[in-house]
């Protein structure tokens, strides 16, 4: 289960960060999570309560934005939707495709004290 890797990670990042802005607490998490990431939303919402334990982000609310993704076709050149990897063009049918958006999680907003 790699969602407890990337809880473990978030609170470093959220460690780290309070250093630097002098925070003492972390009331929400918000984070944008693309469909290309594979992350499943529940297990790191679970990972993330376990591993926040006696941190100052125990008892934060983890808020999961679901962001879109998106890939661009090199057959005919447009930006289409895509909800997972090696999906074919909705446009020309192509597998040709670079994402361009969907594969990334990351921090967007934190409400701190």
């Amino acid at each position: 289960m790699h969602e407890m890797s990337i809880a473990e990670g978030i609170v470093q990042v959220l460690e780290d960060q309070a250093r630097e802005q002098s925070y003492t607490k972390v009331k929400t998490v918000w984070l944008e999570i693309g469909p290309l990431a594979m992350i499943e939303s529940e297990a790191l919402r679970f990972c993330f309560e376990a591993v926040t334990r006696d941190t100052l982000a125990d008892g934060a609310t983890l808020k999961i934005i679901n962001i879109k993704g998106e890939a661009f076709c090199m057959q005919c050149l447009k930006n289409v939707p895509i909800t997972q990897r090696y999906d074919s063009c909705v446009e020309c049918g192509s597998h040709h495709l670079q994402v361009t958006q969907g594969d990334e999680m990351r921090i967007k907003e934190l409400e701190v004290d």
